[in-house]
């Protein structure tokens, strides 16, 4: 197509996807990095249970995890963003390189405090956007039948946080029947969605953090840095 064809373009700042610099790019070889954070504070959290379950998944694939404890953290805006526990929370998802998300549902939805942690997490900090083009995975627990309310929303969330978000997801139903007394996963279907779910997080991990900022470089964000540079007369 010729460029005349595309009139509303700045043909300057149009760069047409190329492979090589999909694929040519040095790939990073320390352990993937990945947050985990749970949505609740009980003192048996099953959903705190799923994610430590996942913790240890990761860390058999070779992977570098952490955790952020929720206990603490205000409301969003209710609290000064140099509050320690937003601190806390921003630096480690500076860290990361991918997250996973386990929520219990609660009246249909993902819990208050899931979304809290969420809301701290901005879009842009400065000049840097702490989730773009980091990968997620999204679970949940369910204390009756099944559902997919909480992944679902949270899905949403990971795509207005520019997340790639990954296709398989866990959602375990009557979850107090899952785990044993020492608030370990039992063998069953679920478990086994979990390591589905833990490996096609760190297969996406390792096939998009070396292109990460590829990936995310947009004609839009182009365009619009350009109308912030001083003119060269």
């Amino acid at each position: 197509m010729h460029q005349a064809d595309l009139p509303q373009l700045r043909h300057d700042l149009f760069d047409k996807p190329d492979n090589n610099k999909l694929h040519g790019l040095p790939l990073l070889q320390h352990p993937p990095k990945i947050l985990l954070l749970y949505g609740s504070l009980r003192t048996q959290s099953f959903s705190r249970l799923l994610a430590e379950e996942a913790a240890r998944l990761l860390q058999a694939m070779g992977c570098e995890t952490r955790f952020f404890n929720p206990s603490g953290l205000p409301l969003a805006d209710d609290a000064p963003d140099t509050h320690p526990k937003v601190v806390e929370l921003r630096e480690l998802c500076a860290w990361s390189e991918g997250m996973v998300w386990s929520s219990p549902e609660r009246h249909g939805a993902m819990t208050g405090l899931m979304k809290t942690q969420i809301d701290w997490i901005p879009l842009t900090l400065g000049a840097m956007r702490p989730t773009q083009g980091k990968t997620l995975a999204v679970m949940q627990v369910s204390g009756g039948s099944q559902s997919f309310n909480s992944v679902n929303q949270m899905r949403v969330l990971g795509r207005w946080m520019r997340m790639i978000t990954i296709p398989n997801q866990s959602s375990v139903a009557m979850a107090y029947k899952e785990f044993d007394s020492n608030g370990r996963m039992k063998p069953s279907a679920y478990y086994d969605r979990v390591v589905d779910v833990m490996e096609e997080l760190v297969k996406f991990t390792l096939l998009t953090r070396s292109a990460s900022s590829y990936l995310v470089d947009r004609y839009s964000e182009r365009k619009e840095a350009t109308a912030f540079q001083p003119s060269v007369l």
